[in-house]
């Protein structure tokens, strides 16, 4: 259940024009790391845009999600250049450590897990991304120790 307040001061930063739709789903997101649907009913509401077409946008842009997200995106290349250079095993080690698959969030709530065609960062390869940071020329070994820093105990 979305709460009223923290949906109201996000929306209070608009105008309420339909045009707003995506920076406010985009703040939304960045609150709650998915798309609540009671919020977007509300947005839906507020900007005077149909809920479908709400929906429409959230699903076309990968960015979004309708559902929990972790408090962290770790997000694997699998590029040609990262995965000439061990994209794969870098991948199965995130696996094995997180003990999620791509697209899965772990049961603390901590880790989304997304496998991506390209980050950008080929000098690099194979290239690990945790939110907006990039780790470059990653081993196997070298997951824990990234994914360390940012688990927050328990």
């Amino acid at each position: 259940m979305t709460d009223p307040e923290r949906l109201e001061t996000i929306l209070s930063r608009y105008e309420g024009a339909a045009a707003d739709l995506i920076p406010v789903l985009q703040d939304i997101q960045d609150d709650y790391n998915y798309l609540p649907k009671d919020a977007l009913k509300i947005v839906a509401g507020r900007l005077n845009v149909p809920l479908t077409q709400i929906y429409s946008v959230a699903t076309f842009y990968k960015g979004f999600s309708l559902t929990p997200r972790g408090v962290h995106h770790v997000q694997v290349c699998r590029g040609t250049t990262c995965h000439l250079h061990g994209g794969t095993r870098l991948q199965e080690g995130v696996i094995r450590r997180l003990g999620i698959e791509p697209g899965q969030t772990t049961p603390d709530g901590q880790f989304s897990l997304e496998q991506v065609k390209c980050v950008g960062k080929c000098g690099a390869a194979p290239v690990l991304a945790v939110d907006a940071d990039y780790f470059g020329e990653v081993g196997v070994d070298g997951v824990t120790k990234i994914l360390r820093t940012y688990r927050k105990p328990k």
